[in-house]
C-alpha cells in the first residue's frame, strides 16, 4: 500500500493505493497520526485506488475517524471501489464514516 499526503487548509487528503489490510494498516495509522498531530483535524481517504480492505483496515479507519473526533474534526471517504464498497456496507461503516463518491462531496459531507 502507498500513501500519499496532501494538506489544503485545515485537511489532509490521504490518497491511498493497493489493500489496506493487517499488515498495511499501521501506515495507515501512521500517516493519519502525522496530519492530526500536525494540528490538521479532519482527513479525507481518497479510496479510488484500493482494491482490499480487510477488518484491519475498517480497525484503521474507524480508529482515525476517532482521534479526528477528539480533536475537534472529522472523516470521510470517497471512490470506493465496489468490493471495497461492499465491506463498508456490510459491516455498517456507512453509518459511522460519511462515504461520498467524489472529493467534492465528501468535503461538503465533512462541513455538513
Amino acid at each position: 500500500m502507498d500513501i500519499t499526503s496532501r494538506i489544503d487548509g485545515d485537511l489532509a487528503l490521504l490518497d491511498v493505493v493497493g489493500r489496506i489490510d493487517a499488515a498495511t494498516s499501521p501506515n495507515l495509522e501512521q500517516a493519519v497520526n502525522t496530519a492530526i498531530g500536525g494540528g490538521i483535524h479532519n482527513v479525507i481517504f481518497d479510496m479510488r485506488q484500493v482494491s482490499y480492505v480487510s477488518s484491519a483496515g475498517l480497525r484503521a479507519i474507524l480508529l482515525a475517524a476517532k482521534k479526528a473526533k477528539s480533536a475537534g474534526g472529522s472523516v470521510a471517504v470517497f471512490g470506493l471501489q465496489p468490493s471495497v464498497a461492499e465491506v463498508f456496507t456490510v459491516s455498517g461503516f456507512g453509518k459511522i464514516i460519511p462515504i461520498a463518491a467524489t472529493d467534492v462531496e465528501a468535503r461538503e459531507k465533512l462541513r455538513a
